[in-house]
């Protein structure tokens, strides 16, 4: 008989426990579709004396994190307890450099050291597998990895915060502001005290830089991505992209270009009969567009202790089959060093609103501004404030204009609009946002 594959779990928090707790449930199912069983052999946390819906008797408790990674009695260090940096990094690298497998599902370690300690994985001869740091119970690293490894990727694009998708889905469909929706997420768990890691797209541009590197064989280099968060979309945006066909989404986007990898994270118009724009509230999803097959849309929860947890066991699954893949899905040293596109270089559609001043030769000086960087407009949407009725004070009210631009360049977008607040004839700051095409 094959022995058991003898896990050590690191971090016994809401995910931590799960891990325990299937591992324990499905441990018929497990060792059927591994070939040997899999065992929960020792543990560590912050505090042995809290109380876990799990049982933990005949189970060691390691001192440290350390201890447990170079513990002699387990072949599979799994790492939950987050962070880009100590206790989490030492850990991690002390487990593969004694020939453990590992499975995390820290994607700001990854982020910041991913190929570093993938490094260590190929020389040492264990596993790295992170299929729960992006997207959860999404299988989007094994389908980028394995699953189109004969595919060449164009373009990979998605929901990766649920936190974001939902402040999103209330604005649109209740007509409320940012601030509003942030503190009702606040307040269900779904945003943080500080939320602004999630809010301002750091969360999104980690988990699109390790996608990244599995769909372009590009080395993981958070450092490569372009970030905007959501705080400054208002509802009238949401009700203009509605009108004109399209949804709000955050996005992180990496695609091949003539120029190199693109990877950006930012406020996204959507069309609405993409697959995209129809994953509302806290779910996740990825659009993979391959050569010569449609694009594949995976859709799922991307977060919570259940969703996570499944995939931490898929992983540990799979090391116990004795599956080691790459990976970032290449040999190290076939992984291309990135470098951060900038954006004045993007091309593409894009929606602009401003509040233009309600006098004469206003429209005209924002169209001959727009004319001079050869932006051509495929729509002008303008929206008379109070159904068009003058003020009963006579006063002027500027005059919410909304554009929908043909493909262009972000250059010339953000000379144009430079240009116009020179002019003086709107008021306020020009909302741009950037739309994606299926």
């Amino acid at each position: 008989m094959v022995a058991p594959l003898k896990v050590g779990i690191a971090g016994l928090g809401t995910v931590g426990a799960e891990v325990v707790r299937l591992i324990e449930t499905q441990a018929r199912v497990l060792a059927g579709r591994s070939g040997r069983g899999i065992r929960v052999v020792a543990v560590t946390a912050r505090s042995k004396a809290k109380k876990r819906d799990v049982d933990l008797r005949g189970v060691e408790w390691a001192r440290d994190p350390m201890a447990l990674a170079t513990h002699p009695g387990i072949d599979c260090f799994v790492e939950l307890m987050g962070g880009a940096s100590d206790p989490a990094l030492s850990a991690v690298e002390a487990a593969l450099n004694a020939g453990k497998s590992v499975v995390t599902a820290n994607k700001a370690l990854l982020a910041k050291h991913g190929i570093k300690l993938a490094k260590s994985a190929e020389k040492h001869g264990g596993a790295l597998n992170f299929e729960a740091a992006v997207g959860a119970a999404i299988p989007v690293i094994k389908t980028l990895r394995e699953g189109l490894a004969g595919t060449g990727v164009n373009r990979v694009y998605g929901i990766l915060n649920g936190t974001c998708n939902y402040i999103l889905t209330r604005m649109e469909q209740e007509g409320l502001s940012f601030a509003e929706c942030l503190k009702d997420a606040q307040r269900l768990g779904y945003a943080e005290a500080n939320p602004s890691f999630d809010v301002d797209g750091h969360d999104t541009a980690q988990k699109l830089a390790i996608l990244a590197s599995l769909a372009f064989g590009t080395k993981v280099a958070q450092s490569a991505v372009y970030v905007e968060g959501i705080s400054s979309i208002a509802p009238e945006d949401l009700r203009a992209a509605s009108d004109l066909g399209y949804r709000v989404k955050l996005l992180g986007v990496a695609v091949r270009t003539a120029k190199g990898i693109e990877q950006r994270v930012h406020p996204t118009m959507v069309p609405k009969s993409s697959s995209i724009a129809q994953v509302m509230g806290v779910t996740n999803a990825v659009t993979i567009d391959g050569e010569g097959i449609p694009p594949i849309t995976l859709v799922g929860p991307g977060a919570g202790g259940a969703a996570t947890a499944s995939a931490v066991v898929a992983d540990i699954a799979d090391v116990a089959r004795g599956i080691r893949a790459n990976p970032f899905g290449r040999p190290i040293a076939q992984l291309r060093d990135t470098k951060k596109a900038p954006m004045e270089r993007h091309e593409g559609g894009y929606y602009i609103r401003l509040l233009a001043r309600d006098f004469p030769g206003t429209a005209a000086a924002i169209a001959t501004r727009l004319a001079e960087q050869k932006i051509s407009i495929e729509s002008i949407v303008q929206r008379h404030p109070n159904g068009g009725v003058a003020p009963a004070n006579g006063k002027a009210v500027p005059v919410p204009v909304i554009l929908i631009t043909y493909a262009t360049h972000e250059d010339a977008v953000r000379r144009a609009l430079a240009a116009v607040q020179k002019d003086k004839v709107i008021s306020g700051r020009p909302q741009v946002i950037r739309i994606e095409k299926n």
